[in-house]
């Protein structure tokens, strides 16, 4: 079935094809990307887009000699496939296995590390800088998509790589999408740039014209200038060029000859180069490229047809519930702005697009613009709900401190996705909000412990006037709790939802429904835990905590870093509060980064499932008469991951 496929191990395989038969191996790398990904799951338009140009990129230069530096990295699956990791594509974003994203660690041809958009070219000028001290010779290049490119990470960059005149070169993979269609001035402008019929005509006549200009350098630098100037008249704005870039495009994405032809020529050019490729989201497989959004990232699916294999369940998970929520409150307040960075779908908002359409921003891979554009609409008297992933979130830290929290402006931070996520791995795990937020003045910060908590600190946080509430929830389904009539929460507050004596578990958010079923566990070896559900990092309830201390041992629980987490938060009230003679245990996310993997194992790895819960009472209470009895109870009891 793959029968080209199989002859290539590594780049230097791949320049043994002629150049014939690389429209078959294409073919090839499709049909096995979608078999792979069908299994393991993945991000397969995105991938399925990116095959001609990966291959001509591979072809032409001398990877990891020339250094290929991807941007996000969601499309790096042929990539990973041609410099030998072929035999081991079905471990993809599987427990121990490859990752989904260029890992430095994982093979010397992934150049840059990378996870989040915008990043590339910054990295390609650093190393361009470093290979001119050095005085070596190899091509760079970073390779960015129309999403990435319009963040603002991405143009600081740009304007930087154009004032150094370094040899460089940025291919922009232009497919009119991110994850989500994309939005802005840019994404206009490329259209334009690749539809308008007079812009391409007058180009291919001005590239006729030079071809058979004299030679002589002012003749050809008379030639560019004059070529600018008529494609000036009626082209889109040179753009690339004003920026200092000498620009190349567009061309076809999908055509292997003219892609190889392109950056053979490139190749031999130096300073700063654009090459604008224009490819299909999705390519090859119909119901891809019918619903790219679709399959950006996808699980486990059907092969014939494209439907998910997953097990129907009538939950709805916290996204839909933070969405139907947000809908109710806007219904009632005509103030409630949403606004999310080119996440409509994962956050759920493009449900509330639908219902207030001129309500609804979208900004684009721009978080801290995110932020900021809150900022304003909250001094004008609006309520602005920013849904951000955690770990997208980071990005916006300094407009979140001196625009936010500085003024004290009422912004609510929907922050999706915190806590451990899985196949995405260290790049995708939210687990540093509660510690990058909490040490912020001004700001307040919660965790729900199910979906109707949820919808009563979201209610909370928007009858709150007096600054920024950060609410942070999982990805996926809740505890399946009925959902009753919004109620608003007292800022601050958190619940004893079992009494106890013998040790205290303060758990938050994730957290709370395992403690609340370790502690029945105790119970049955005549253990009595009292189990509280902290509800807000900051400001904490300090009575309730100064309470729990009674029981003389405190065990805290997060599914966010110890470092500086909530753990962390109950420590420093107990130290104010000068309390003495107690034993503290905190769990949560250790010192370093997780990697990639089923979510159940890895907190079963990271103990902080049931079992791992329990052994953490055990040794708080081992120099306890009773520990004989819950030592006994976690031998007998059948342990299995995710119990």
């Amino acid at each position: 079935m793959f029968k080209l496929l199989n002859q290539v191990n590594s780049p230097a395989d791949l320049k043994r094809l002629s150049l014939n038969q690389l429209p078959a191996l294409s073919c090839e790398l499709r049909d096995f990307i979608i078999e792979n990904v069908s299994k393991t799951g993945g991000h397969l338009a995105p991938n399925l887009g990116v095959v001609e140009l990966t291959l001509a990129l591979h072809y032409i230069f001398e990877s990891p000699r020339d250094k290929i530096i991807w941007d996000v990295g969601h499309q790096c699956y042929t990539h990973k496939i041609l410099t030998g990791r072929k035999n081991r594509f079905y471990t993809l974003r599987q427990q121990d296995g490859i990752s989904g994203f260029p890992v430095r660690a994982e093979s010397e041809h992934d150049i840059f590390g990378t996870g989040h958009a915008s990043t590339s070219i910054s990295a390609a000028l650093g190393f361009a800088c470093a290979r001119d001290f050095k005085k070596e010779k190899y091509k760079v290049c970073a390779v960015i998509g129309d999403g990435a490119i319009s963040g603002g990470m991405s143009f600081e960059a740009l304007n930087n790589v154009g004032a150094a005149k370094r040899d460089l070169i940025v291919v922009l993979n232009d497919n009119k999408m991110s994850i989500s269609h994309n939005v802005g001035a840019l994404s206009v402008y490329l259209n334009r740039l690749v539809s308008d019929p007079r812009y391409n005509q007058l180009r291919g006549r001005a590239r006729k014209f030079l071809s058979r200009w004299p030679f002589g350098r002012e003749a050809v630098k008379a030639a560019r200038k004059l070529e600018s100037a008529v494609m000036s008249v009626l082209g889109p704005s040179l753009l690339f060029e004003e920026l200092g870039f000498k620009y190349i495009g567009p061309i076809d994405g999908h055509n292997i000859q003219e892609l190889l032809t392109t950056f053979k020529n490139v190749k031999q050019i130096g300073g700063p180069i654009l090459v604008h490729v224009v490819t299909k989201k999705g390519k090859g497989c119909s119901y891809a490229e019918h619903d790219a959004t679709k399959y950006h990232g996808i699980t486990p699916f059907n092969i014939k047809n494209g439907e998910k294999i997953e097990k129907k369940t009538p939950q709805i998970t916290y996204s839909e519930v933070f969405v139907n929520t947000l809908i109710k409150l806007a219904q009632k307040d005509k103030k409630i702005i949403a606004i999310t960075a080119a996440m409509p779908d994962g956050t759920g908002l493009s449900k509330f697009a639908k219902f207030f359409p001129d309500r609804f921003f979208d900004v684009g891979i721009c978080e801290q613009h995110a932020v900021t554009f809150a900022a304003g609409l909250a001094v004008s008297g609006f309520k602005p709900v920013c849904a951000i992933y955690s770990t997208f979130l980071q990005r916006a830290y300094d407009q979140i401190i001196h625009d936010v929290a500085l003024q004290k402006l009422p912004i609510i931070f929907a922050i999706d996705r915190a806590g451990i996520v899985g196949d995405d791995g260290p790049t995708h795990h939210g687990v540093f909000d509660i510690s990058y937020l909490r040490h912020i003045p001004n700001m307040i910060a919660a965790a729900p412990k199910d979906e109707n908590e949820l919808q009563n600190l979201l209610k909370t946080a928007v009858d709150y006037k007096l600054g920024p509430i950060a609410i942070r929830y999982p990805r996926g389904v809740g505890e399946g709790v009925e959902l009753e009539d919004f109620k608003k929460i007292e800022i601050g507050k958190a619940e004893v939802l079992q009494e106890g004596k013998d040790l205290a578990i303060v758990a938050l958010g994730s957290m709370v429904y395992p403690a609340l079923r370790v502690a029945k566990l105790l119970l049955e070896q005549g253990i009595s835990a009292k189990v509280i559900n902290a509800r807000f990092v900051k400001p904490l309830d300090r009575q309730i905590i100064l309470e729990a201390a009674s029981c003389g041992k405190i065990l805290t629980i997060e599914e966010n870093s110890l470092s500086g987490g909530f753990g962390c938060a109950v420590l420093e009230c107990l130290e104010q509060e000068k309390i003495k003679n107690l034993k503290i245990k905190r769990l949560g996310i250790p010192d370093k980064f997780i990697s990639h993997g089923d979510v159940k194992i890895l907190k079963n790895n990271l103990g902080l499932d049931e079992k791992g819960i329990f052994k953490a009472a055990e040794e708080l209470l081992v120099s306890e008469n009773i520990f004989s009895r819950i030592y006994n109870g976690l031998k007998i009891r059948n342990w299995k991951v995710g119990s």
